[in-house]
């Protein structure tokens, strides 16, 4: 057990689809050694993982709580996309006592931690990675699901727009993609972009590049990462790399001339990071660029993977020091 002096402290979170990670935060900064994580599966809700969290951390007064989840928000009431949990304000208080209580979606914990993150977290894809600090910036969320927001800085302070846009349609260019497209709507009968960019759709493009290879078979996201690995590029986990990478940066693209973030594209997640080193050479950059007559413009915009596993916490604690505004 953890003793903290009756230390008046933030407690934040980050609910994904797999697992939470659960902090202490003193303003804007995690406090070391307080991050846990705790497998969702274990528990029945979120008010008993953080009752037992704060079981085991003596002598804290929580003087704000916030979550980020991995879902939309509305009117204060979170619903997880690829977990069946339900979450408002109310549990919070309930589960943490505090006085301020937020809930966000990841992505807008994400935007919220930009500037707060150790430059040496930051791994540069494209152009640099600090652009422009005042300029618009859009984060890219790829783990579990896929999702992005959009980040504004207004005379009002930061200002994080939620989205849910991994479910809107799959990009299509080729021959090819409209068949990967028949093929991962059969999951739910509608091709969307997380059906092809978060972990399982790694999976889901294994299987499709297996098949169209004449040997259907199935692989797990993590054996098709140590593939790609071991097989000295050329296999199937280098072909589903490569289909990955190209169909992220065409989604990436989409998303930069959407938003116009000349402040940057920050990939964040679990496969993002997983897959980061690669992006490059599996041709994440001519698809990012493939947009016609606005090619050239698309060199405006620089990417970069954060590789700060516990970004969405800190963008939580910067949420509730500002207020828990914006």
């Amino acid at each position: 057990m953890s003793s903290h002096r009756d230390l008046r402290l933030s407690l934040v979170a980050d609910i994904g689809g797999t697992n939470t990670r659960v902090a202490l935060a003193d303003g804007k900064v995690l406090r070391a050694g307080t991050i846990r994580r705790f497998r969702n599966a274990d528990f029945p809700g979120l008010e008993t993982i953080l009752r037992a969290y704060l079981a085991d951390q003596s002598g804290v007064v929580c003087a704000g709580a916030c979550i980020a989840v991995a879902g939309p928000v509305a009117n204060g009431v979170a619903t997880m996309t690829n977990l069946d949990w339900t979450i408002d304000g109310a549990t919070l208080t309930r589960a943490t006592g505090a006085e301020v209580v937020a809930i966000l979606n990841d992505l807008q914990a994400q935007g919220h931690a930009l500037g707060h993150i150790a430059p040496e977290n930051l791994r540069p894809i494209i152009g640099q990675a600090e652009p422009d600090a005042g300029a618009a910036k859009l984060v890219i969320g790829v783990g579990t699901g896929f999702n992005a927001a959009p980040v504004h800085e207004t005379p009002w302070g930061r200002v994080v727009a939620a989205s849910e846009c991994g479910h809107v349609n799959m990009p299509v260019r080729s021959e090819a993609d409209l068949r990967l497209a028949q093929f991962v709507e059969t999951a739910h009968g509608f091709p969307g972009v997380e059906d092809v960019l978060s972990g399982r759709g790694l999976e889901r493009l294994f299987a499709f590049v297996s098949k169209e290879a004449g040997a259907p078979a199935e692989a797990t996201a993590a054996a098709i990462m140590e593939g790609l690995a071991t097989e000295s590029g050329s296999g199937l986990a280098t072909d589903t790399a490569r289909l990955f990478a190209r169909l992220l940066g065409a989604e990436a693209g989409n998303l930069a001339l959407t938003h116009l973030p000349f402040g940057g594209i920050y990939l964040c997640g679990g496969v993002s990071r997983a897959i980061g080193p690669h992006l490059l050479a599996m041709g994440f950059e001519p698809a990012f660029r493939d947009k016609g007559r606005f090619a050239g413009f698309m060199k405006n915009f620089s990417v970069s993977v954060v590789e700060d596993d516990f970004a969405a916490l800190t963008g939580c604690a910067v949420y509730l020091d500002r207020g828990a505004q914006g």
